[in-house]
């Protein structure tokens, strides 16, 4: 019994370690933007649809992120609305 509560206790907190922050956003370019994004020092690259309103989800283990754009460094909480004009983001 105590191997299985143990078990399921790891489980759990592998779980919890791996998060993901959401962004809502509306791509205004005609083009799809792809951006470098810093969470937690790990890079990766998040892609935004062109002319679309959607969401994506960047894999980590925070609460917010960095993404790079050609306007600058914007840090991003998880839930935030964001618009993309130009290459830039502005959070709504």
């Amino acid at each position: 019994m105590k191997k299985v509560i143990l078990s399921l206790s790891l489980v759990f907190f592998a779980f919890n370690m791996f998060g993901y922050v959401t962004i809502r956003y509306y791509n205004k370019d005609s083009k799809e933007q792809v951006m470098k994004v810093t969470m937690d020092g790990n890079h990766s690259e998040v892609k935004f649809s062109a002319s679309t309103t959607s969401s994506v989800a960047i894999q980590g283990g925070g609460t917010k992120c960095i993404i790079e754009t050609s306007c600058g460094k914007v840090e991003v909480k998880d839930g935030a609305n964001i618009e993309i004009k130009d290459g830039c983001i502005k959070i709504n």
